[in-house]
C-alpha cells in the first residue's frame, strides 16, 4: 500500500501512474492524461476578458477564481487527472423525415445515456481503483458542471489541442469525445500537452450558422444555436431560420472539422442512441405530457431543461419545414397554450406556412391575446400576408 502523507518515492507514484493508464481502458476511459494542479493563470485572462465583453452563456460557473485555482475546489490539490470517453458521431439506420411526419434533431453530445452520468461513474470506478492501492487518497470528481474547465483540463493533461471551434480534439478520436477530470493529493508526474494544432484551417469558424465563432477558440455563447436551443423563454427572430429543425444543441462546427472525419465511435453500448430519440418526430413533441417527456427523454443529457424550451424548438422544426399538416395543433397552441413563448412561436411558424385558413387562426388569435410580445409575433406574422399580396 501507497500512501501520499508519509514519503513515497516518484518512482512508486510512476509505477502507479503507469497501472492506471493500464487499467483505464477496461473502467470505460478510452484516453487518460495527467495535469499538474496549479492554477490555471493564462485562463483567468481569457474569462475575464470573455465577461468583458458579455460572450458567457450564464451557465458556467460564476466565480472565475473557482474555475481557475483547483484549491478551491480541494485542499492542497496535488495533480488533476483528466479522462475521454469517445461517443458515436452516426446512426446506423437513421429515420428519415417525410411529408407530414418531419423530425427534428438532438445533437450527438445528447444520444444514448446522460454523459454526466456515464463520466461520473467512470470516475468513481477509477477513484475506487486509486483508493484501493492509497488508503489515505483524497479526490474531487467534476463533469461539465464542475468548477475547473474540462478544456482547459484536458488540454493541460495532453488529452488533444484546443481547436478553433472551441472543442478539445484528441488526434486519436478527434472532438467525439465527452471530458471529466478527478482532482487528488497525489504528485503525479504532469503528461506533455500536445503541440498538434488546426493550422490554417477556418472550416469551423466559416461554417457556424450565426458567427458565433468570433474567432480562433473564441465564441460568443449567447449567439450560439447550441445555447439558444437550450435557452427557456423567447427566441430573436434572427436564430429561428438559423435553428433550423434543431432540438438541442448544434454540431455543426464538429461536423466540417476534418479532424473528426471517418471518427465514429461505437465501444460503449449506453452511449449508442435509440435513432427515434435523436432524430423525433417534430409533432409528437407537442402533445407530450411532463411524464411522456420524462419517460422518453429523462435519460438523455437534453432533458436536463424540461420540455418547454424542446416544444418551442420543435414549433420552430415545423416552421422550417412549412408542414401544412401542423396548422391545426399550431393553431391550438396559438390559442390555448398557457406559455406565451410557445404562443409566439406558434405565430411565427405558422405565418411561414401561410394560407387563409392561418391568417383566419392569426386574427382570431390576436383578438383574445394580451401579452405583448405574443401580440408583437402575431401582427409581424400577420403583416407577411399583407407583404406577399403587395408583391
Amino acid at each position: 500500500m501507497l500512501t501520499v502523507v508519509k514519503n513515497t518515492s516518484s518512482s512508486q507514484w510512476n509505477k502507479l501512474k503507469e497501472d492506471i493508464i493500464a487499467v483505464a481502458p477496461s473502467l470505460g476511459i478510452d484516453q487518460i492524461g495527467f495535469a499538474s494542479a496549479d492554477p490555471f493563470l493564462a485562463l483567468k485572462d481569457i474569462l475575464l476578458r470573455h465577461r468583458e465583453l458579455g460572450r458567457e452563456s450564464g451557465f458556467e460557473e460564476p466565480d472565475i477564481d473557482k474555475r481557475v485555482y483547483p484549491e478551491l475546489s480541494m485542499d492542497k490539490p496535488q495533480s488533476i487527472i483528466a479522462i475521454a470517453v469517445a461517443y458515436p458521431s452516426k446512426l446506423a439506420d437513421p429515420p428519415k423525415s417525410e411529408l407530414g411526419a418531419y423530425r427534428g434533431m438532438i445533437s450527438r453530445s445528447a444520444w444514448g445515456e446522460d454523459y454526466h452520468r456515464v463520466l461520473k461513474d467512470r470516475l468513481a470506478k477509477l477513484q475506487a481503483y486509486i483508493e484501493s492501492r492509497v488508503p489515505d487518497f483524497r479526490s474531487e470528481i467534476m463533469v461539465d458542471t464542475g468548477a475547473l474547465s474540462d478544456r482547459a483540463v484536458a488540454e493541460r493533461a495532453g488529452i488533444g489541442w484546443a481547436g478553433k471551434n472551441c472543442a478539445v480534439i484528441s488526434p486519436e478520436w478527434g472532438s467525439w469525445i465527452y471530458l471529466g477530470e478527478m482532482i487528488t493529493n497525489i504528485p503525479f508526474d504532469p503528461d506533455t500537452p500536445i503541440t498538434e494544432d488546426c493550422g490554417e484551417c477556418t472550416l469551423c469558424i466559416d461554417a457556424c450558422p450565426t458567427g458565433a465563432l468570433v474567432g480562433p477558440g473564441q465564441l460568443h455563447a449567447s449567439s450560439c444555436i447550441s445555447f439558444v436551443t437550450q435557452t427557456k423563454g423567447f427566441v430573436e427572430d434572427k436564430f429561428k431560420l438559423k435553428i433550423g429543425n434543431r432540438l438541442y444543441g448544434c454540431d455543426t462546427c464538429q461536423v466540417v472539422c476534418p479532424k473528426n472525419k471517418g471518427k465514429n465511435w461505437t465501444q460503449h453500448p449506453e452511449l449508442i442512441p435509440d435513432a427515434d430519440l435523436a432524430k423525433p418526430l417534430l409533432k409528437s413533441l407537442l402533445t407530450m405530457s411532463n411524464k411522456e417527456y420524462k419517460d422518453m427523454f429523462g435519460s438523455s443529457a437534453s432533458s436536463w431543461r424540461g420540455k418547454k424550451p424542446i416544444q418551442r424548438n420543435a414549433i420552430i422544426g415545423l416552421g422550417h419545414f412549412k408542414d401544412q399538416t401542423a396548422v391545426p395543433l399550431m393553431g391550438k397552441l396559438l390559442q390555448e397554450d398557457p406559455r406565451p413563448e410557445i404562443r409566439a412561436t406558434s405565430a411565427w411558424a405558422l405565418g411561414r406556412i401561410g394560407g387563409e385558413e392561418v391568417l383566419r387562426m392569426l386574427r382570431q388569435a390576436r383578438q383574445s391575446e394580451e401579452h405583448e410580445q405574443v401580440l408583437s409575433d402575431i401582427d409581424k406574422a400577420i403583416n407577411q400576408f399583407t407583404d406577399t399580396a403587395v408583391h
